[in-house]
């Protein structure tokens, strides 16, 4: 379960306050991986790095019952002056896993090379991604945050980022923001749709989807 608590986030811009997410107060159910839908602009990747807790809102809070990835693909909580193996090694410490087992696991997914062991500002947006997904696919999470990470790379990298994302719905659920709705309907089996900072919460996820598209249209 993952609740909302009147939460509000906006941006200011030119000296103007434009709100994403309005006073928002809703529940969304354990044991489903949901899709997260909306319009360009209307806050979905705001609102997963809240629930991941790499953003703060302006006012209210989030809950959750379980344990929150930070939101796969995201790279931006990595040290830039250490390397890829060494930012690994940090977060193996902070969730309390295997340093070893988790450095090899995504030393060998991430497919960096002598990158890996290199800092992560030499990194390209591409490979910061794939180092954060590997990071994330190795650590046992109740809920992944995805955030089109499975976009990142060849078509032969998709397959694995997709096969392994696959094994790990088995026993997780997600929340998964993506513009793709073939692989929307392949990981997710309900939707919200996040609208003028609200959610829509549907238990059909085909209704979910036909509510979006009405949206974009």
């Amino acid at each position: 379960m993952i609740q909302f608590n009147n939460l509000q986030k906006g941006f200011w811009v030119n000296g103007h306050y434009h709100p994403v997410i309005t006073n928002l107060t809703a529940t969304l159910p354990s044991g489903k991986s949901l899709a997260l839908l909306g319009r360009n602009g209307a806050g979905k990747s705001t609102l997963l790095q809240m629930i991941g807790g790499t953003l703060r809102p302006d006012s209210g809070s989030i809950g959750s019952d379980g344990t929150i990835s930070w939101p796969v693909g995201f790279g931006g909580s990595f040290h830039r002056e250490l390397t890829g193996a060494q930012n690994i090694r940090f977060i193996a410490r902070i969730y309390g896993v295997d340093t070893d087992s988790l450095v090899a696991f995504v030393k060998d997914f991430a497919e960096l090379g002598d990158h890996f062991f290199m800092p992560v500002r030499t990194y390209s947006s591409g490979m910061r991604s794939r180092l954060a997904f590997g990071a994330s696919m190795g650590i046992h999470f109740d809920t992944y945050l995805v955030d089109e990470v499975t976009a990142v790379g060849d078509a032969r990298f998709k397959r694995k980022s997709r096969a392994v994302f696959r094994e790990r719905m088995k026993t997780s659920s997600a929340i998964l923001v993506s513009h793709d709705m073939a692989q929307v309907r392949s990981f997710c089996d309900a939707g919200v749709v996040l609208h003028d900072g609200g959610l829509n919460y549907f238990e059909d996820l085909e209704e979910a989807i036909r509510f979006h598209e009405e949206l974009m249209e």
